[in-house]
């Protein structure tokens, strides 16, 4: 999207779809599946008939991740920005008419050349609302506030965290979708798919219907045929008098510990407020022996730093860690803070995009083991439980480390990439 953007010439989104769920005992699975049985087993908790029988069966068919994870929560979005077909999102990868609804595309595309419609005619401030609406709606990923920060920058449009959070302020949870719910993609598409949260949202004012999509026609003309609420069987997507959450699940935390924010899926928690001791880490790896030898208890808060955009370089995505917290039990007891970012099908007491990042010198890069920190998703509060001259003592003593990689492109990425807070842009 950001491709398109900077070109700026007729085109249109094409997603090779999601996966199938698999199935063992009973149970529905995906990728993610497997990354937690990975800490269950460590843990005892999983025989090793379980254990295979899940690595054997998460995966069956292709396709993208199978919950709403950040490949279906961004392309999910696209429908929402005006750039894809509407019901083209969530259509399993195997299937035929994921094939017939890529003809169709194609047909939109040509019509779009003739037509002269350009991605920046449909990409404007409010069509980028309307995405957000539909990540927080549909409880999709972390990653979708980094990607639309980059998009709005390459379509050269304002869009801060602040918008990010008006948006949640006023739009619900109404999909019960993984990985802090219920269903799967496909299950989603079978019931209405996003069409039908998107006719939801417009029927309640909080989608801007007269936003052009690409078949030259508004969103509003092309939800005209969509049914006015929704199926009850699957139960996948609520009425908006009855969400599983009243706001959205993407919430920007802010404090001494992320001064410019940090990202926080507060969806599917019991306890959304925290304060522990640090269990401080500058690599994935070295966390994840620890947390898989049985060195990480409740009340911990794991602190995961230098992979930001510049110490990691890139931002990595801290899955296994978070899901081998998840597999072991211990998803409602242990926060997880990290300037890197989180696979879409992370879901627990986690905050990411940590700003400013360990490498920049950002107050996580100052934390020392067994200091308290406070994770509170209710006053989106983000903190170092530490006295300002504490920190500022810490702050005077501290060198930024050598850089992992003095040449080729990962160099120059780290020279030039800008705060997560601004989308990781490079330019």
């Amino acid at each position: 999207m950001i491709g398109i953007l900077r070109a700026n010439i007729p085109a249109i989104y094409v997603y090779g779809g999601p996966i199938k769920p698999g199935h063992w005992k009973g149970q529905s699975l995906s990728v993610v599946s497997a990354f937690e049985a990975v800490g269950a087993y460590m843990a005892g908790k999983l025989s090793d008939e379980d254990f295979e029988g899940i690595e054997r069966n998460a995966c069956p068919t292709t396709g993208s991740c199978g919950g709403m994870y950040t490949a279906n929560t961004m392309s999910s979005s696209f429908e929402a920005l005006g750039m894809s077909l509407l019901y083209s999102s969530n259509m399993a990868n195997p299937d035929r008419e994921k094939i017939d609804s890529t003809v169709e595309r194609a047909r939109a595309l040509v019509d779009a050349v003739r037509a002269g419609l350009k991605p920046r005619d449909i990409v404007t401030r409010q069509s980028i609302e309307n995405a957000v609406a539909l990540v927080m709606a549909t409880g999709g990923s972390t990653n979708a506030v980094l990607h639309y920060l980059a998009i709005a920058h390459a379509a050269e449009i304002d869009w801060t965290l602040e918008d990010f959070e008006r948006v949640r302020r006023r739009v619900p949870v109404i999909a019960d979708l993984k990985p802090s719910g219920r269903h799967m993609a496909v299950d989603l598409h079978q019931a209405g798919g996003v069409p039908q949260i998107l006719k939801l949202l417009l029927n309640a004012g909080l989608l801007h219907g007269d936003c052009l999509t690409i078949t030259g026609r508004t969103i509003g003309e092309e939800l005209s045929g969509v049914p006015e609420e929704p199926r009850t069987d699957p139960d996948v997507i609520r009425p908006l008098k009855a969400p599983l959450y009243r706001e959205g699940h993407l919430a920007i935390l802010k404090g001494n510990l992320a001064e410019d924010g940090a990202v926080a899926k507060i969806s599917g928690l019991k306890h959304p407020v925290m304060t522990g001791p640090g269990r401080v880490f500058n690599d994935e790896q070295t966390a994840m022996d620890a947390i898989l030898s049985d060195r990480i208890k409740p009340g911990d808060i794991v602190v995961l730093r230098y992979l930001g955009p510049k110490g990691g370089p890139g931002m990595p995505e801290m899955l296994a860690p978070a899901s081998a917290i998840i597999g072991r039990g211990l998803g409602e007891s242990v926060g997880l803070i990290t300037d890197g970012r989180f696979s879409g099908g992370t879901w627990g007491l986690v905050a990411g995009h940590v700003t400013p990042e360990a490498f920049e010198g950002g107050t996580i890069a100052l934390v020392e083991d067994g200091d308290q920190i406070t994770i509170d998703a209710r006053r989106q509060l983000l903190q170092l439980d530490l006295p300002d001259e504490e920190i500022a003592r810490r702050r005077a003593l501290w060198r930024q480390p050598e850089p992992r990689y003095r040449r080729g492109v990962l160099a120059k990425f780290a020279a030039l990439v800008r705060p997560a807070s601004e989308g990781a842009v490079t330019g």
